[in-house]
């Protein structure tokens, strides 16, 4: 089976997208690392070869029967708890 995702030549791409996370990245993850909500998430896995276009990457990423869930920064500033929520009724 062919190898897809944390390919050895993108690992240079997934440091500097760890590296370059934006404040409401930080919050989120501080809030859902080390099995606080009860589940394990893995950060910045390079799956395929898609980084620049959203719509082709979800299509790609849903053919690989990956779930998507997307929120916006403002969701993450004025309603964290809400978006934690969010992420937990999805995954039970």
């Amino acid at each position: 089976m062919r190898k897809i995702h944390n390919l050895e030549n993108r690992k240079i791409i997934r440091r500097k997208l760890r590296k370059s996370s934006t404040p409401q990245e930080v919050i989120l993850w501080s809030r859902i690392r080390k099995n606080q909500l009860g589940y394990k998430f893995g950060r910045q896995h390079s799956i395929g070869k898609y980084k620049e276009y959203d719509e082709q990457r979800d299509k790609y990423l849903k053919s690989l029967e990956f779930t998507i869930l997307r929120f916006w920064d403002n969701d993450i500033n004025k309603n964290l708890e809400g978006v934690l929520l969010k992420i937990l009724e999805y995954l039970k």
